[in-house]
């Protein structure tokens, strides 16, 4: 689509469906994998052969020396490359891709991110492109809620806490597999210095932290933290060989940190810290 020229008919009036739920995590669809092509040649300019040279650099293939004409031949080998490599390339190659749109002007690369989360989410595909890097996602209000609590402990001069939190975004974005053990101690380590901070309480651990300070969460979130701590250190920090964590538990667990990190954090700028007995 030229720069000029106004967004498609389903877009101008609205008829575009509500995005579908996640349910692709490990795949690279062929549709996602033809727009990553079409969005970086058609609409953001990249030759062939410039094309050519990301991919060959991040899949580590030899460009074919006797393809030398942009069309068909150089695009024709770009596009067996992108076609036939492993799923988790394809995202490499995005990465790739925006890291070269990013030495362009701005528009070139928002316009590439906001494309490609565009096919993402109409895929129900699970990751979503932020700043040239490929992260995980989930539906809105838990995306919501992850950006506003790193936002809140960032303000909030907390950066042992909101660096945790991060650690455990990119935990669960490691491709191929991700550390969904190692996003889940993240987390908690997150909201263990939120109430340490919360408290005066340098070195106590979340669950001594909850017992000492009955006033710290209502009843009964407070019993329900200190559970989760508790299953925290079992299935990741401990592990457990008859039981992996699956990628629904992870999320449910870093989204419960975010969110109780939330509320002690408020509760505590808002003078009612209440850490007494």
């Amino acid at each position: 689509m030229a720069k000029n020229e106004e967004p498609p008919f389903s877009k101008r009036y609205h008829f575009s469906p509500a995005d579908p739920p996640v349910t692709v995590w490990d795949d690279a669809p062929e549709a996602l994998r033809v727009t990553v092509l079409q969005v970086a040649v058609d609409e953001c300019y990249l030759s062939p052969s410039t094309l050519r040279g990301i991919v060959c650099c991040v899949l580590r293939a030899r460009p074919d020396p006797s393809n030398w004409s942009e069309y068909p031949n150089i695009w024709g080998e770009v596009e067996d490359l992108v076609y036939s490599c492993d799923w988790y390339k394809v995202y490499d190659i995005i990465e790739a891709i925006g890291d070269t749109l990013d030495a362009h002007p701005p528009p070139l690369h928002a316009l590439f991110e906001t494309k490609i989360n565009e096919c993402l989410a109409e895929l129900g595909i699970g990751w979503q492109l932020k700043k040239a890097t490929v992260q995980a996602r989930g539906d809105r209000a838990y995306e919501e809620q992850l950006t506003q609590a790193q936002k809140a402990l960032a303000e909030a001069k907390l950066p042992t806490a909101a660096s945790e939190l991060a650690e455990a975004l990119r935990d669960i974005s490691r491709r191929p597999e991700p550390d969904l053990s190692g996003a889940v101690q993240h987390a908690m380590a997150a909201l263990e210095a939120v109430a340490r901070a919360a408290t005066g309480d340098p070195r106590g651990t979340l669950g001594e932290i909850i017992k000492r300070n009955p006033k710290l969460l209502p009843r009964p979130l407070d019993d329900a933290t200190a559970k989760i701590w508790g299953y925290a250190s079992e299935q990741a920090r401990h592990g457990r060989e008859d039981r992996q964590l699956t990628r629904a538990e992870s999320e449910l667990a870093v989204g419960l940190a975010a969110a109780v990190s939330g509320y002690i954090l408020h509760k505590t700028q808002h003078g009612d810290g209440g850490t007494g007995d």
